[in-house]
């Protein structure tokens, strides 16, 4: 008579699949909280210099905003993200003016499918001022 086939323990299933879905359930929590808590939130000043969407497989909004400090000195340059499409675009049609933008920063963002920035524009006005 043959010997009866083995069976597979218990704990090296739960090790095979217990241990990948854990973390994956892990990188998904971290990334919903990194999404939804905002480090920090403020406002920025300057001429909209660049607005795009890029990217091979997620495609993202990514803005530039140049912020002079004083004229004639070489602007500093902020780079962000938005989610938001009807911002993205509003933000498109603006490019060339001085804006301020209202962003929250979201630290540890995995990846960059949601942006290649950790600042996330989430709203702007136009500012009124004088022509450069």
């Amino acid at each position: 008579i043959g010997a009866a086939p083995r069976r597979t323990p218990r704990w090296v299933w739960l090790v095979v699949i217990g241990v990948p879905l854990a973390a994956l359930l892990a990188v998904g929590l971290w990334t919903g909280f990194s999404l939804n808590v905002a480090y920090a939130e403020g406002d920025r000043a300057g001429v909209l210099h660049k607005f795009s969407r890029d990217g091979w497989l997620c495609k993202t909004y990514e803005g530039e905003l140049a912020m002079y400090i004083a004229d004639g000195v070489a602007p500093q340059l902020w780079q962000f993200s938005t989610r938001d499409a009807r911002l993205a675009q509003e933000l498109s049609r603006n490019v060339g003016r001085e804006v301020r933008i209202q962003y929250a920063e979201h630290r540890g963002v995995p990846g960059s499918c949601f942006g290649q920035t950790r600042f996330f524009a989430t709203d702007f006005t136009l500012v009124a001022g004088r022509l450069r």
